[in-house]
């Protein structure tokens, strides 16, 4: 699934008063990681992480590496927090917009 702006803008906006549920630490990108971002994506749709490793280069290969293994897109990143995006496979609460 590949999101629009317009999606993005909109899904921006409902994740901003949110707080990072995942924390990717010092210990990196783990299996643990991984299932705790799955789980919270299944509960949630909308959550973020916040990523304390290395430079900005790893980072992002951890966010996106972290979107890749949970089928999740990456909508929004900022310093060392990512917003991440997983519909749910019947009914999900977040309605996106057209276009």
């Amino acid at each position: 699934m590949q999101l629009t702006e317009k999606q993005k803008k909109h899904l921006r906006k409902l994740g901003h008063p949110l707080n990072p549920v995942v924390m990717l630490g010092n210990a990196g990108l783990t299996d643990a990681v991984v299932a705790e971002l799955d789980r919270a994506l299944t509960d949630h749709e909308l959550v973020k992480v916040r990523a304390r490793v290395g430079e900005r280069d790893a980072r992002d290969e951890a966010l996106g590496t972290l979107a890749t293994r949970t089928g999740s897109q990456l909508v929004q990143r900022i310093g060392n927090v990512g917003l991440f995006f997983r519909p749910r496979p019947k009914v999900s609460r977040i309605v996106l917009p057209d276009g």
